[in-house]
């Protein structure tokens, strides 16, 4: 565990530097309102885009406000490459620019911006490494989702927990708070998931670097803009690939 930030010249709270990485791909009905309720949540915080070629014009969007604000960044890979390499790509911008905390959530509206605070306070308070917004504690909330997507969530959930030993409720949620010293002891070029379970093969990895994972409640509301990108195909490449990480060594 990677303590936290120093402490301001005047003695006050610690003062650290975060990222909140958005991973889209045809986001733009959602994007804009989304980054404005970053900043209103964190208003220090810096904002990194990472798009995978969106043709609705996300990614020109999100370039046009990148030459316009210093404390937003995009990275633009031409094409679909998946969430979980999006997130990589994040992770590794945010130890190159040297910050302290990376906050991910999704495109859609589906996560509430107005949690990124909290997420990052219990970090510092109980020093944890991983702060996951978790939608299956006690206190945290799902509006809006089919009985499949529920069914589907649920058999993610349990296979990642016996597959792979992990102890967190919810280990497929992308509402997360990384400490980026402790990411840095990761190889990332080691993890092998590019889609959704790289959510689960990250967990693992930090799991047996023993990292100090929390979960605090959040709500998640159903795509308030856009559709659902995670199909029954999506979550049975999951499933295949949580199988090929359980079988292989730790590292």
């Amino acid at each position: 565990m990677i303590d936290s930030p120093d402490k301001d010249e005047h003695g006050g709270a610690p003062v650290a530097r975060v990222l909140v990485a958005v991973c889209t791909y045809n986001e733009l009905d959602s994007l804009p309102e989304l980054v404005a309720g970053i900043r209103a949540a964190l208003p220090s915080a810096d904002v990194l885009v990472v798009d995978d070629g969106s043709p609705d014009g996300t990614g020109e969007w999100a370039a046009d406000k990148a030459g316009r604000d210093p404390w937003f960044t995009v990275i633009q890979r031409g094409r679909k490459l998946g969430l979980g390499s999006a997130i990589v790509a994040a992770m590794r911008h945010a130890s190159d620019a040297g910050y302290d905390f990376l906050v991910n959530l999704d495109g859609d509206m589906s996560h509430d911006p107005v949690e990124i605070p909290k997420l990052v306070d219990v970090a510092h308070r109980e020093q944890a490494d991983v702060v996951i917004g978790s939608r299956y504690v006690p206190g945290g909330a799902i509006e809006g989702w089919p009985m499949s997507r529920l069914v589907i969530s649920g058999l993610l959930n349990r296979v990642a927990r016996i597959a792979l030993g992990l102890q967190a409720r919810d280990c497929s949620g992308a509402y997360r708070c990384y400490r980026v010293d402790t990411l840095d002891k990761v190889d990332l070029n080691r993890i092998r998931a590019s889609g959704y379970a790289m959510l689960e093969e990250i967990l693992w990895l930090l799991t047996h670097r023993d990292a100090k994972i929390v979960e605090i409640p959040i709500r998640f509301v159903n795509r308030v803009q856009g559709s659902s990108k995670l199909s029954l195909g999506e979550a049975v490449k999951s499933i295949a690939m949580l199988a090929r990480i359980a079988c292989s060594p730790r590292r």
